[in-house]
């Protein structure tokens, strides 16, 4: 049994970024269809509801970085923006078996023990060093340039840990911390960057970008769900297989195979692609192997999150977002985050809900460590750092083989060759994370501004 369909623009990817596109797409009233492999909408944004824990199985949360992503949850009808509580704003920094709060103001910042004596001194140089001179430099070398040692060791690493999951001495700020970028380079220094930006006039539409810290009310996944909803699942296939793109006369044909063996082949003038890096070749069987290896050489950190939930916490008090581990600390963990301190209803009353990341770009190994070694891991850690005696009566494995992709040197090269493949083959966008940021946020702007490309 085969079937045809005919559409304006298909979209390969039902992630946030498809979702997103499609959603704002059939709003400016295109005929629009997404394939997706998976048995279910939303990629890596899942999330689970056990014994009175909420948990999330992919992101646990994002950062409303932009006002297209506060926009996005003002249209929909079905789902409500939930900012941080109040207490989460601290983040914790372990140094020398214990959690330190990462300073908050001057006093906090003068008396923290993470930076040593002598960068709290030269910090206050920092408004008059010379911007640097070189696209390419690493952030780790930007850090120490213009900040000091200490603060690349016990803030900037473990905050590159926490978001992602890589190494300061491959990352170019450039390309994977842009906005950090570019206080230097316009305005020639941090400090003095961010007060200026700071009184800098705001539109109402710029100030929805509060930078706080978000979720879905009850999980991310109720944001995916009300894209779908939105969207019409009857627009969205599912439970995709072999899916393959070709290029033709008046534009692209898209075939797959559904599980139950109907084929189905979409045509449609435009075609967008959302999939990570690993997946284009078999997607894109027409392009030359040599024209994607700048793409397929994107390096992913490989991430596995262990759930723990408590229903009696009995250590440290948890009034923090999480706690980060700098990769000097030589523990096997990269962080621990708090999901029922930031958000509410994710824990019983006087219980926890911890997420303990591993592996990333430092131990890329944890990804093949069985589930009974990876949740003796994770609990030994907690015990170790946070103090709580009992066993959690939650314990959840989730591996991530491509979890983060890392924006290094090798970046122009890739987003050359996104170019070249799309001045060949107009009509055909390469989107998705493998450019424009890796983050919630970012992938729904990317999406915004694709969708005003595409409806013009």
């Amino acid at each position: 049994m085969s079937e045809n369909i005919q559409t304006d623009i298909t979209i390969i990817g039902a992630g946030i970024t498809g979702l997103t596109l499609a959603y704002h797409l059939k709003n400016a009233g295109a005929n629009v269809r997404i394939v997706e492999k998976a048995d279910h909408i939303g990629g890596v944004i899942q999330t689970a509801t056990e014994n009175g824990f909420i948990y999330e199985t992919g992101p646990n949360t994002g950062v409303l970085s932009n006002p297209e992503l506060v926009e996005l949850f003002e249209d929909l009808a079905d789902v409500n923006l939930e900012t941080a509580n109040k207490d989460s704003k601290n983040r914790w920094i372990l140094k020398n078996n214990r959690f330190h709060a990462m300073p908050a103001g001057l006093i906090s910042g003068i008396t923290t023990p993470l930076f040593s004596f002598y960068d709290k001194f030269r910090i206050l140089g920092e408004p008059w060093r010379k911007p640097g001179t070189n696209p390419d430099e690493t952030l780790a070398d930007l850090v120490k340039r213009r900040m000091g040692k200490s603060f690349l060791n016990y803030a900037v690493d473990p905050f590159i840990s926490g978001i992602y999951a890589g190494n300061p001495e491959k990352l170019i700020p450039k390309y994977a911390l842009p906005k950090l970028y570019n206080l230097e380079q316009t305005y020639g220094s941090f400090i003095r960057g961010a007060m200026k930006k700071a009184k800098e006039p705001k539109t109402d539409r710029d100030k929805k970008a509060t930078k706080e810290v978000f979720s879905a009310q009850n999980g991310l996944e109720n944001l995916t769900n009300a894209l779908g909803k939105t969207i019409g699942m009857d627009s969205i296939h599912t439970k995709s297989q072999d899916t393959q793109i070709q290029p033709t006369d008046r534009g692209f044909k898209t075939t797959f195979a559904d599980s139950e063996g109907t084929s189905y082949t979409i045509t449609s003038a435009r075609v967008v692609s959302t999939v990570a890096a690993p997946n284009l070749q078999p997607l894109l069987p027409f392009l030359d192997t040599e024209k994607l290896k700048p793409i397929n050489d994107l390096v992913y950190a490989k991430v596995v999150q262990v759930v723990l939930g408590f229903e009696n916490w009995t250590g440290r008090r948890l009034n923090a977002f999480g706690g980060l581990i700098p990769s000097r600390e030589k523990r096997k963990i990269l962080g621990i985050l708090f999901p029922s301190s930031i958000f509410k209803n994710r824990a019983p009353d006087n219980g926890a809900l911890l997420s303990v990341f591993i592996g990333g770009m430092r131990h890329p190994e944890a990804i093949d460590m069985s589930d009974e070694e990876l949740l003796t891991l994770a609990k030994t850690e907690v015990k170790a750092t946070l103090h709580e005696k009992n066993e959690p009566h939650l314990q959840k494995v989730f591996r991530y083989k491509n979890a983060i992709p890392q924006y290094t040197i090798d970046t122009p090269k890739r987003l050359a060759a996104i170019d070249e493949i799309e001045q060949k083959y107009p009509g055909l966008i390469l989107a998705g994370n493998i450019r424009d940021g890796i983050g919630m946020a970012d992938r729904v702007k990317q999406a915004v501004d694709l969708s005003e490309k595409l409806s013009v």
